[in-house]
C-alpha cells in the first residue's frame, strides 16, 4: 500500500504574461484517485507539469509527504517515485514495445524484479506481448496509451499522475484503461493524481475531484457532492445523459 501523499499549497504557474495557474491548493492522500477537471485551457496539465517540475512554479509551495520539492529538479521526482503518464502519450515510436518499457526502468537496479513486472505487462496486455520486438508505431492510440501507462509502472511509482489518458480512445479502450487504473488503485495501493476530459468516467473513478476554470480552482469535494450541484451540472457536466468530453 503506498503511503505517499502529495500537496500543492497555493501554486502558480507562468509562461511568460500566460498565467496559467492561479493559487491552487490540493492533496492527493495515500492510496487516493484524486480528478482534476476543467475545460482546455483551465490549466490542468500545467498543474500536473509544475508537481513533476516540468513547469516552475511561478509561486506557493509542492510537498512530498511533506518534504518541500518545490526547486527539486524533475530527475529527482522520478527518484522519489513520483512519475507522470503525459498527455499524447509520448512513446519513442521507433524504439521497440521492449525497449520503451525499459526506459520506465533506467533508474533501477533490480533486474530480476523489472523482469518480472515487464512479463506481468505483457500478460495484462498480449497485444504488446506479440508486438514486443516490433517498433511502437505500429500500435494502435489504445495499446500505446496501455504502453506508456506500463512504462511508468515500470518506474515504481508510489503517486502515478495520468494526463488525458482515454484522450482519442474508443469507448471500448476507454473503458478498459479505466479498468486498469481502478485495478491499480485497488490491488497496489496506488495514489493517483487524474487530469481527464471524460469527467463522467473520472467522477465514477476517483474519491475526490477539483475543478479547474481559467487556472482558478472553483470547486471541489465528493464526486457526489459535484454531480449534485446544479451550477457545475450545467457548466461542466453537461445536461442530460452522460458525454465523453463535456469537459
Amino acid at each position: 500500500m503506498s503511503t505517499t501523499r502529495l500537496d500543492l499549497d497555493d501554486v502558480h504557474v507562468r509562461y511568460g504574461r500566460v498565467h496559467a495557474v492561479r493559487g491552487v491548493s490540493l492533496a492527493v492522500a495515500a492510496g487516493e484517485i484524486v480528478a482534476v477537471l476543467g475545460a482546455n485551457g483551465a490549466g490542468k496539465s500545467s498543474l500536473l507539469k509544475a508537481v513533476m517540475g516540468l513547469a516552475p512554479a511561478a509561486a506557493g509551495r509542492i510537498l512530498l509527504d511533506g518534504v518541500d520539492i518545490t526547486a527539486w529538479p524533475p530527475s529527482a521526482r522520478v527518484k522519489h517515485n513520483l512519475i507522470l503518464v503525459p498527455e499524447g502519450r509520448r512513446i519513442i515510436t521507433s524504439l521497440t514495445v521492449h525497449e520503451n518499457l525499459l526506459m520506465g526502468a533506467f533508474a533501477r537496479r533490480d533486474a530480476r524484479a523489472v523482469k518480472a513486472e515487464i512479463d506481468g505487462i505483457y500478460q495484462r496486455f498480449p497485444n504488446l506481448a506479440a508486438r514486443r520486438h516490433l517498433p511502437a508505431r505500429v500500435l494502435s492510440g489504445g495499446e500505446q496509451q496501455m504502453l506508456a501507462i506500463g512504462r511508468g509502472l515500470l518506474a515504481g511509482p508510489r503517486l502515478m499522475m495520468l494526463d488525458e489518458p482515454s484522450l482519442g480512445l474508443s469507448p471500448r479502450l476507454t473503458n478498459e484503461i479505466f479498468a486498469l487504473i481502478g485495478e491499480l488503485n485497488r490491488k497496489r495501493g496506488l495514489a493517483i493524481l487524474l487530469v481527464e476530459q471524460n469527467t463522467h468516467k473520472a467522477l465514477e473513478l476517483a474519491a475526490r475531484a477539483y475543478v479547474l476554470e481559467l487556472g482558478r480552482k472553483v470547486m471541489e469535494g465528493k464526486p457526489s457532492q459535484l454531480r449534485d450541484d446544479p451550477s457545475l451540472r450545467d457548466a461542466y457536466l453537461g445536461r442530460g445523459a452522460p458525454a465523453q468530453g463535456a469537459l
